[in-house]
């Protein structure tokens, strides 16, 4: 009874860590992403100028992303991953389409349109420029003169301005092959007086993501402040806030939108000690942005600022690449890992190593289990043994407990007493359990947040290992015109996730407590329905992993058939 009492606890405490985790460490253990600083008042010395007001020139009605497009005079944007074009109104990155991926797997979707101008539905762009005391500077209705007539990453376009008042403005900008703007913004005095000189980034957004945050997994503004990945806010947040815009002091770093799957940032210069800000208005306005302090520039001078501009997907190693080369810290976070970052990636590069591998990531998935439970083979043949053993010597604790019922510490005294003799250990049979808790959570937040993995088929109907499951028992795999509910949509992955728990649980020795008898008889096709809405890949992956626990069984029993005796038959065996 001891050992099934450790079973169902161990069961218990896997779920709760696995699932409550998360919850837990956010609210108890702040300290992992530090909240910003709301700095009001006369200490608010950070806030944009005017012209970087997410409410200014955002037109309230809408139209066709197309038709705004065509009236404004720009300048093409082509890499090999994303097309689009810079407004040479207000100098603004507002047209990005990322022509790698596509919205749904249908064969006929459309492109990714990351950044879309002002008005249109779900405006989103970015853009640089400067503020300062006694300075006219460049604002949204400025119209840039353009060096070239496309922007590649073979071809930089240099964008000017002359305000008429002594003062030039320049924007040297370049992409690379990816995703990755480079600004280099310069003012230069040609006036009889000196003028006040603050650069500043912004990304302008109306209305919140489509994509939805999780209790693992953060959608909405963030940044990283002085080191730190700050996740702390929303855009509820923000919109509960509009006059309280939440400002962090930091040198060098970024801010941004972060999507599911997608990036808008602005980075600055990582020497330079900036205001960076997050903010709303009114109209489901939404800004991130970051300030430098104001110079005074002397009349014959010039000020230097260079800084980037991310607009793409969020590839893992890209990032990590743009982090290495580029000094740009924990750009990798803008990916939610959260607190097990350490074991998650490294899971991360193994499965996409077997994909690259194998071509097909369902086929990785299944390396992966293959390699994790070939790792744990040792530790959980251990477990499985005791479990066995346990079970084994059950009968003589049944009469332990029976003799002294009376005499608590008497009956513990004696049932220690019998472990030590057996050579016993009541724990061993919970370790397997607890060493799959980071591996199943790590390849859980790995299948729900790298975009390396979305769209991935396996074989036959599963289209998209990142998504559930879409053969539906109740509706007859599709074949009956209505959709089910998503807390009944078993499908096929679920039943085989329940069948082979099923049988794994037959293959341990049975508890002799019928009430833990009902408990194990029922876990299997709870988890059936609990499992169901998670990522095919993920089923795929237990799935698996059950099948693997299976044969392990039966080649423990195999080689020591005593451990499976009932307990009838039990009551003189001794190892």
């Amino acid at each position: 009874m001891e050992d099934k009492r450790n079973m169902v606890l161990a069961v218990v405490l896997a779920a709760l860590i696995l699932f409550g985790w998360p919850y837990i460490a956010n609210q108890f253990f702040p300290t992992a992403n530090p909240p910003a600083t709301q700095i009001s008042g006369g200490e608010q010395t950070a806030l944009p100028a005017p012209e970087a007001d997410p409410a200014v020139d955002t037109p309230k009605a809408i139209r066709a992303r197309s038709a705004v497009i065509a009236e404004s005079a720009r300048i093409p944007i082509a890499t090999p991953r994303l097309t689009g074009s810079i407004n040479l109104k207000g100098a603004r990155i507002d047209d990005i389409v990322l022509t790698g991926y596509q919205e749904s797997i249908a064969a006929d979707s459309p492109p990714i349109h990351l950044f879309s101008p002002a008005g249109t539905k779900g405006a989103y762009y970015a853009g640089v420029g400067w503020t300062g005391q006694g300075l006219a500077a460049p604002d949204s209705d400025t119209v840039w003169q353009a060096s070239g007539d496309r922007l590649t990453p073979s071809s930089p376009v240099t964008l000017f301005h002359d305000n008429g008042q002594g003062q030039t403005f320049a924007i040297d900008l370049s992409i690379d092959e990816n995703y990755m703007i480079t600004a280099r913004q310069t003012v230069t005095n040609r006036g009889e007086n000196a003028v006040g000189v603050a650069p500043y980034g912004l990304i302008n957004r109306v209305g919140a993501s489509t994509d939805k945050s999780m209790w693992t997994i953060h959608v909405g503004p963030m940044g990283v402040f002085d080191g730190s990945a700050n996740y702390d806010w929303d855009y509820d947040d923000l919109a509960e806030q509009p006059d309280t815009p939440v400002t962090q002091a930091t040198t060098g770093g970024w801010v941004g939108f972060t999507d599911k799957y997608w990036l808008g940032a602005v980075i600055p210069d990582q020497k330079t000690r900036v205001d960076a800000t997050m903010r709303a208005a009114e109209g489901d306005l939404f800004q991130a942005n970051w300030k430098a302090k104001q110079e005074v520039l002397p009349p014959g001078k010039a000020l230097t600022t260079t800084s980037r501009i991310f607009a793409g997907a969020k590839e893992t190693a890209l990032l990590d690449n743009y982090e290495d080369t580029l000094g740009i810290p924990k750009f990798d976070r803008s990916i939610d890992w959260g607190w097990f970052y350490w074991f998650e990636k490294p899971i991360f590069y193994l499965l996409d190593w077997l994909f690259k591998l194998f071509g097909n990531f369902g086929v990785a998935i299944i390396a992966l289990t293959f390699i994790i439970r070939g790792l744990m083979f040792p530790i959980a043949q251990k477990g499985f043994r005791s479990m066995a053993q346990m079970r084994v010597v059950q009968p003589k604790m049944k009469e332990i407990q029976e003799r002294h019922k009376e005499d608590k510490p008497r009956m513990q005294q004696e049932i220690m007493e019998l472990y030590k003799r057996e050579k016993v250990n009541p724990m061993a049979g919970c370790l397997p359990i607890f060493l799959q808790i980071p591996v199943f959570y790590a390849l859980y937040k790995v299948l729900m947040l790298t975009i390396e993995m979305r769209h991935q088929p396996f074989y036959g109907w599963i289209k998209d290992l990142s998504a559930p499951d879409p053969a539906h028992v109740l509706n007859l795999f599709g074949l009956l015109p209505f959709e089910v509910p998503g807390f009944l949509g078993i499908g096929v992955l679920a039943i085989l996730l329940g069948v082979s728990m099923w049988l794994q649980f037959r293959l341990n020795p049975q508890p002799m407590d019928d009430i833990q008898k009902q408990v194990f008889g029922l876990m299997p096709w709870v988890l059936m329905f609990v499992m169901a809405p998670f990522a095919a890949g993920l089923l795929l992956y237990w799935i698996t992993s059950n099948i693997l626990t299976i044969a392990q069984q039966k080649f423990l029993y195999s080689r020591y058939p005593g451990l499976k005796v009932e307990p009838a038959k039990s009551a003189g065996v001794s190892k």
